[in-house]
Order: C-alpha cells, then sequence, then structure tokens
C-alpha cells in the first residue's frame, strides 16, 4: 500500500485566538481531505504576527504533503498571509496582473483602490485559486494553499483546487457501540486488541445524552481486511463483557 498523502492546517488570525470569531473551517476540512483521501495531521492556530506565520509555514509545509492556510488575505492592514508566504517560500511578492483582471469583474477601475489591491498582490510563481463568491483570488505556491477565512468563500477555494492534488487511499472507518458500557470496563483490554492490530487506530468516544453515558468504539484502517478482523475482536470482547452483566 502506498505511503498515505498527508497535510496541515494553519489558521491565522488574532480575531480566531481571541475569541471573537468562532473557527467553522477546522472541521470541514479535515472532513473535506479524509473523504477525497488525504490525512489532516496537524492544525496550528497562529495570530497576525509575521514571524510566528513565517516560522509555521516553513515547519509545516517541509513536514507534509500539503499545507492549507486560512485567513488573512483579506484588503486590511493586519491581512499579511500572503507576505508571509512569500517570505517563508524566498520569493517576490507584487501585484499580479491575473488577479487584478479578476478584481475588474466584481469592481469598477475608479474602485480598486489601495485597500482592494491588496487583494491582487500574490507571491512569484503561484498558481491562482479562483474565488466565485467575491472574484479575490486564492493562490497555490509548491505545496502550500492559501485560502480566505470566510467559511463560504474557503469551501468553494477548496472544492476548486482538490482536483489538482494528489490523494491516497482511503481511509475506512467502523462505529461501534459499546453502549453503557463504561470505558473503565473494557479500557486494558480494548488497549490489547489496539497491540494486536498494529495496522487499525482504535479510540473509544463517550457521550453524555439523555441523563445517560454511552460510549462508541471507532476503528479505522485503510486495509479492509484487517480493519476486519479488528473489528471482529473488538465486538467479542464487547459481548463477552455484556454477558458478564457486571454492573455499572
Amino acid at each position: 500500500m502506498s505511503d498515505p498523502v498527508t497535510a496541515a492546517l494553519l489558521v491565522i488570525g488574532d480575531e480566531i485566538l481571541s475569541g471573537r470569531t468562532k473557527d467553522k473551517n477546522i472541521g470541514y476540512i479535515s472532513e473535506y481531505l479524509t473523504t477525497i483521501g488525504i490525512d489532516l495531521r496537524e492544525v496550528r492556530v497562529v495570530p497576525d504576527v509575521e514571524a510566528e506565520i513565517v516560522t509555521a509555514i516553513q515547519a509545516l509545509k517541509s513536514r507534509y504533503t500539503y499545507l492549507f492556510t486560512t485567513g488573512g488575505i483579506g484588503p486590511t492592514h493586519d491581512d499579511i498571509t500572503a507576505d508571509c508566504v512569500a517570505k517563508a517560500c524566498g520569493v517576490t511578492i507584487d501585484i499580479d496582473p491575473r488577479a487584478v483582471a479578476i478584481l475588474r469583474e466584481r469592481y469598477a477601475e475608479a474602485d480598486l483602490n489601495e485597500a482592494r489591491l491588496r487583494m491582487a498582490r500574490i507571491p512569484a510563481g503561484a498558481d491562482l485559486i479562483e474565488n466565485p463568491i467575491s472574484k479575490a483570488p486564492g493562490f497555490r505556491i509548491g505545496n502550500v494553499i492559501v485560502m480566505a477565512g470566510v467559511p463560504s468563500i474557503m469551501q468553494a477555494m477548496l472544492d476548486n483546487v482538490a482536483p489538482t492534488l494528489k490523494t491516497g487511499v482511503k481511509m475506512q472507518v467502523i462505529t461501534l457501540d459499546a453502549g453503557g458500557l463504561p470505558e473503565g470496563l473494557y479500557g486494558t483490554a480494548l488497549g490489547e486488541i489496539a497491540k494486536v492490530h498494529p495496522g487499525v487506530s482504535i479510540g473509544s468516544y463517550p457521550s453524555f445524552s439523555q441523563g445517560n453515558f454511552r460510549n462508541q468504539i471507532v476503528l479505522r484502517a485503510r486495509d479492509a481486511a484487517i480493519l476486519a478482523a479488528a473489528e471482529a475482536d473488538v465486538l467479542a470482547l464487547l459481548a463477552r463483557l455484556r454477558s458478564d452483566s457486571v454492573p455499572i
């Protein structure tokens, strides 16, 4: 089986860290990438500080197949993502005629002021990512994919860039209902099953609903055969515990 295709997500913006803006992109991107066969391995949130953004970009783009960023490509002074990406990638940045032509589809020439032209500043050598909603494009340079922070615009950009991405074998997922069995009852045995099946990721996830705890055990693997073998062992464990009728 080929090596997995991996990704990181860098969320940029003081408003996320302050809590003023509630992030809606992390979960969406994670689920989207999983669906197409890309493993999101790391998420970082950084403020609108050049040194921190540049450091994070350099670290993440070298560690993963792709680095996605959200936020910081608007028209205001604190929208510095494009400049930071250029610096991290060692290229120049300037107003891109392709981006200006796109902005002219939305703005009259007289309305393309200095602030709006900031959205046309693109690092040298980057490909543009279409933005059908507000026109101002995202961009891709190497394995760094730069998108807007506004969820609807980010989602449209992701749809446009996704067909160009390398993808791997999709992760298969099985969710088993442990019902009211407490984690403390099966935790040790579940750990032993995980050791027997190292190619399967096994996790237990509790929830509280209608005054009761319920647990789900989630198994993930790319190989259907090893996933089925682990599932059989977990089902056998749950059946044994239920038959023992141990008080909860």
